[in-house]
């Protein structure tokens, strides 16, 4: 998709399609009314006769407008004049994105110019619209016989004021790098359990590396982790047939001395529970169980297209966990590189069993923060839905900003208490600490288990279970929390 802007008059812009904007009860923004006046009212003559209200999620095409250089007019509702906020005019956009793909168009101008929307500027209104097409054109084909017909919109122009035409282009670049990273996210999260492998991940970083300059792979083998002492990890994917694998992508944007973001996934590439075998029905959801590491790739993706000037390391805990004679059993004690063992009362609490040992090998990076993205509990999902990731954290500032950062991207978490009165919960007679904490609590304890790795520099969790993918006939990947990810590392 390209992305431009456009400063002439919106009479003599010539494009296949011209969108304009219509209010609940008539009301037309001054764009709008700038172009009824030069088509002689026509698109007052279509409010008069009904044709469209102004509700969100209604348009009408007007075919040959006379005495402008546009082919057509798509006219979308924009709901009430005032409280249009960027939520609403996202979902404008969306709506926009599939109207424009019914009618075969290949490029449009957004003739938004102006649009007044709650606490939003020029250059966040520039990066949703990048985002909301961008995502519009992802298609899965991976798997498919016939791939299924692509976005035919080429290219987009945003309308603006010479005044606000380098955020905007500023804008436009940063929301479509965002988006290029959620699609990329998506993508790896779709791929099924059979093709998308410890070994396949690992290969997926290492094409990204060779392809951009600032960007550097490492990936540990089953060995290496051996010798560094990260039993944990390695104890999920005893009983599959897949390695196991660290993989680490370095982001170099600024220079050396520059404390580096850490970003830490989880790459359970498939999860049957292990021993603690989870019940058949929906399984094959669980190829989703990477959608963490997906977005942390799908991060550096973005930043290497976008190229900020800042340092960013990717950490992927890569396994599969199956049941077979090897797989470690509920009982089972296991010690991790940071030296305390972990008695495993249940073998499908394995995500926080391999980010605990990523955790500890992010500490020799010396990190400014370190954020680790997991879809971890289904406790999160009855707590929030698909709505908002869960957040918990070791500081109150790095807290806060994740908090901030998503709902400025439209990406939004919550934060749950860390408190000590839930660390008892993960109690054990036979090591330092169990990995479940009981039936309660269970988001709050799995990131309690994650804290005792942590100490030692600024840490967040996001839970992002419910959040990841979406069940149902829309039954696929998100790409989130690329967004919020992205927000917070161009906040620096």
């Amino acid at each position: 998709m390209q992305f431009s802007t456009k400063t002439t008059a919106l009479s003599n812009t010539p494009t296949s399609c011209l969108v304009l904007g219509v209010f609940i009860n008539g009301n037309l923004p001054d764009a709008t009314a700038e172009i009824d006046k030069a088509c002689g009212k026509s698109i007052s003559k279509i409010l008069k006769a009904g044709d469209i209200s102004g509700k969100i999620k209604e348009s009408v095409l007007i075919q040959q407008p006379q005495a402008i250089k546009a082919k057509r007019i798509l006219l979308v509702g924009l709901g009430k004049k005032t409280g249009l906020s960027l939520k609403k005019y996202t979902e404008v956009l969306r709506y926009t994105a599939l109207q424009l793909n019914r009618y075969s168009l290949e490029d449009c101008v957004l003739g938004f110019p102006g649009l007044d929307v709650e606490k939003t500027d020029s250059e966040r209104l520039a990066i949703q619209t990048a985002k909301v097409f961008t995502n519009a054109e992802y298609r899965y084909s991976e798997t498919l016989s016939k791939a299924r017909p692509a976005l035919k919109l080429k290219r987009v122009s945003l309308a603006v004021s010479t005044k606000q035409r380098s955020r905007a282009k500023k804008g436009l670049d940063t929301g479509a790098a965002i988006a290029l990273g959620m699609n990329e996210a998506r993508n790896l999260g779709n791929l099924p359990g059979n093709f998308c492998t410890p070994t396949y991940l690992a290969e997926q970083a290492k094409k990204l590396a060779t392809k951009n300059k600032l960007l550097k792979t490492k990936v540990l083998s089953e060995a290496q982790m051996k010798r560094l002492g990260m039993h944990s990890l390695l104890s999920v994917g005893h009983g599959s047939d897949e390695p196991s694998a660290l993989i680490i992508m370095e982001y170099k944007g600024s220079t050396a001395a520059t404390k580096p973001q850490v970003l830490v996934g989880k790459g359970i590439t498939f999860d049957t529970g292990g021993i603690s075998l989870k019940p058949g029905a929906a399984m094959d959801e669980m190829k989703f169980d990477m959608c963490g590491a997906a977005s942390v790739f799908g991060t550096m993706h973005a930043l290497c297209a976008l190229k900020p000037k800042i340092n960013v390391i990717g950490i992927v805990a890569a396994a599969e966990n199956m049941p077979s004679a090897r797989a470690t059993k509920p009982g089972d004690v296991v010690t991790s590189m940071s030296g305390q063992t972990i008695e495993i009362l249940n073998t499908d609490a394995e995500g926080r069993l391999v980010l605990c040992d990523a955790l500890t090998y992010a500490k020799r990076f010396k990190p400014k923060t370190v954020i680790d993205i997991a879809t971890l509990t289904g406790a999160c999902v009855a707590t929030f839905g698909n709505v908002v990731s869960g957040l918990l954290s070791n500081d109150d500032e790095l807290a806060d900003s994740l908090y901030q950062c998503g709902l400025d991207a439209l990406d939004p978490a919550w934060r749950l208490p860390l408190w000590d009165e839930y660390q008892k919960m993960l109690h054990s007679n036979f090591a330092d600490m169990a990995n479940i904490g009981g039936r309660y609590g269970g988001t709050i304890t799995a990131a309690c288990f994650l804290s005792r790795f942590t100490e030692d520099f600024k840490w967040a969790h996001l839970d992002i279970a419910g959040t990841a993918w979406n069940q149902g006939e829309q039954k696929g990947a998100t790409g989130r929390p690329v967004p919020l990810l992205m927000e917070y590392l161009l906040r620096g």
